[in-house]
Order: structure tokens, then C-alpha cells, then sequence
């Protein structure tokens, strides 16, 4: 069985990559991996240690997001902002959103008790949004830098892969394992098993890398733009393009030179100015040797200014935000 998306010339000119960690997303599929002990087993430290701090309105809120099935829409996955403000913006749902949602999910896939008497009790929805406030506290809010880090690092490859070969060269690259791209159709395989045909009607898509996600999962709601979220790159094979030519060299503000050192503080930089670079590229960036290239991303990422990533038999080095604030209070944007 396989869900099938539909692209026209439209819609392939109007596909793009989420520019950043999607929050209401990546918390939804954070807590339907927290109740799925199937998921990756480098999670269960991670399980090990949310699940029992969660209260009673975090379980209530959790038991909405089932580990396989449809998690409320009035959830904007879509949204891109601040998290608390986004979680925020929950309290502001209408009532009769909130009751075709229940609806909906009821005749879906069942829901809890509970839940049939939420459109009518403003006490319980303020206890759901609660839940939803202790979620992302409990299950992302410690990790979020990490999360962005590591998205960004996909995102840079997924431009590296449009830049090569457009929006079908991205499709085909993305997520091989449960996607295929036979022009001009997109084909998924579903962990549902649902078959079904999209067409996008000139929409595009949103392309969501994911850290939580294990497969690719579809959300196609009220007309706006649907989002494909795929997981971040980790073990698949990944493009890698010819190194870039040795860039003009930026100098380093007198203060950041003094603090990292010379040669370190261009490392720094080069790797700001080409995030997911490898270390061979980074040499020829900075102008030193590999051997130096990699002894200097060493210091730089023990002291969590910036994230790599293995690739094969290549590291991938990308600037955290820890990094990139040291290096905006030192002029980097004006630069």
C-alpha cells in the first residue's frame, strides 16, 4: 500500500526545505516516541528519564499523541517561532475547532474518555495546554539546541543536494528508504499502510527534517501547504558535492583571536560561512592542513560551539548557537 503525492510544475517550484526545527512537530513525534518502546534504542536513556517525571496533566496530554495514528490539528505542526509562544497560542483555539478535532479523532481511531468532554470544559482544556507546556519542558526544552543543531546540519545538506540537481534531486535523496520519486509522483510507504492520493493543486510542499521522526509521516490539513517530515540524515548515504574553493579569508575580530586563537577563530568562521562542511573542505576553507582542520573542530565542538555529524567516512561540521551568538557578538552578521 502506498501514499502517493501528486506534483505539478507548480508545485516542484513551490516545494522547500523548513528553515528550522519545527516545535510543535518535533514535539508531537517526540511524545509518540516516548510511548513507543519500538523506536530507535539510543531513545531509552531518554525514556528512562521523562517518563516518570511526567504529572497528570503531562499524561493527558501525552495520551493524545498516540505512537502510531493522528495527533490533534489544532497542534499547528506547521508554525515556526519561540516554543512558548507557540504553546501559547494554543489557549486561544476556538471552542469549534476543538470540537471537530475531537470528532474527528473519535470516529478515527477512539479517544480517551476524558476527551469526548473537552470542547464544553475550559478547566480541562487549560489542564490539556498544561500538559502540553510540561511536554516541552520535560521531553525538549533541555535538548532544543542540540535539536536545531542537528536540523540545520540536514537542511545545509538538502540545499547542498537542490543546488545540484533542483527540488527532484532533493525529493529523490531525502529519505530513499521509504520514499521513491517516479516523476511526477511522489511515492511513500506508509507505517499505517494506508494507500491513498495526494494532489497538491499547486500548493508545494514543506520539506521537515526531523529528529524525532523514524519514517516518513504526511500532514495535510484545512488546505494550507502540506509537510513531509522525514528523518534527519544519520546512517543513509548522503551527496557529497566537490570541495569549495578556498573562500577570501575573513578576519578574525582582535577579541574572538585572543580568545580561540587565530587559526581557530577562522575555523570558526569557516565553518559559520559553510555550515555541514567536511573536514577535508574546512582545510582547504582555513588554508592548514586536515590533520590541523580536525584537531582545531575538536576543540571547537568539546567546548559546544559547534556540532558534527558522521557521514560514511566523512564529519560533517556545523555551527551551534552557542557558536553563531559568540561569533554575532563579535560582528559576524555585519561581516
Amino acid at each position: 500500500m502506498t501514499y502517493r503525492i501528486h506534483f505539478t510544475a507548480e508545485d516542484l517550484a513551490r516545494t522547500k526545505v523548513a528553515r528550522t526545527a519545527l516545535p510543535l512537530m518535533e514535539l508531537d513525534l517526540a511524545a509518540r516516541a516516548l510511548r513507543d518502546r519500538s523506536r530507535p534504542l539510543h531513545l531509552d536513556a531518554w525514556r528512562r528519564r521523562t517518563r516518570g517525571r511526567l504529572t497528570v496533566q503531562g499524561r493527558m496530554a501525552l495520551s493524545l499523541m498516540p505512537p502510531v495514528g493522528w495527533s490533534p490539528t489544532f497542534v499547528d505542526s506547521s508554525l515556526n517561532g519561540a516554543p512558548e509562544e507557540l504553546l501559547d497560542r494554543l489557549r486561544a483555539t476556538p471552542r469549534r475547532r476543538i470540537r471537530q478535532e475531537v470528532e474527528l479523532l473519535a470516529s478515527r481511531q477512539g479517544i480517551p474518555d476524558w476527551a469526548g468532554r473537552l470542547p464544553e470544559e475550559r478547566d480541562l482544556q487549560e489542564q490539556l495546554y498544561q500538559g502540553m507546556d510540561e511536554l516541552w519542558c520535560t521531553l525538549l526544552a533541555p535538548h532544543w539546541p542540540h535539536i536545531t543543531s542537528v536540523v540545520n546540519a540536514d537542511r545545509s545538506l538538502r540545499m547542498r543536494q537542490f543546488a545540484e540537481g533542483g527540488v527532484e534531486c532533493l525529493l529523490s535523496r531525502t529519505n530513499p528508504r521509504w520514499m521513491r520519486w517516479t516523476p511526477p509522483v511522489l511515492e511513500i510507504h506508509m507505517a499505517n499502510g494506508v494507500d491513498h492520493d495526494l494532489h497538491l493543486s499547486g500548493r508545494g510542499m514543506l520539506l521537515a527534517p526531523s529528529v524525532f521522526a523514524t519514517r516518513t509521516l504526511i500532514e495535510d490539513n484545512n488546505g494550507q501547504q502540506p509537510i513531509l517530515t522525514y528523518p534527519v540524515a544519520g546512517d543513509q548515504p548522503l551527496y557529497r558535492p566537490a570541495s569549495p574553493s578556498p573562500r577570501t579569508e575573513r578576519p578574525a575580530s582582535p577579541g574572538l583571536a585572543a580568545l580561540l586563537g587565530h587559526t581557530r577563530s577562522a575555523v570558526l568562521y569557516a565553518i559559520a560561512d559553510h555550515p555541514a562542511c567536511s573536514t577535508k573542505e574546512l582545510a582547504t576553507l582555513v588554508g592548514i592542513a586536515p590533520a590541523s582542520a580536525s584537531e582545531h573542530a575538536t576543540v571547537l565542538r568539546g567546548a559546544g560551539l559547534i556540532e558534527t555529524q558522521r557521514h560514511r567516512n566523512s564529519v560533517l561540521h556545523t555551527p551551534t548557537a552557542l557558536g553563531v551568538t559568540l561569533l554575532n557578538g563579535q560582528g559576524y552578521g555585519r561581516a
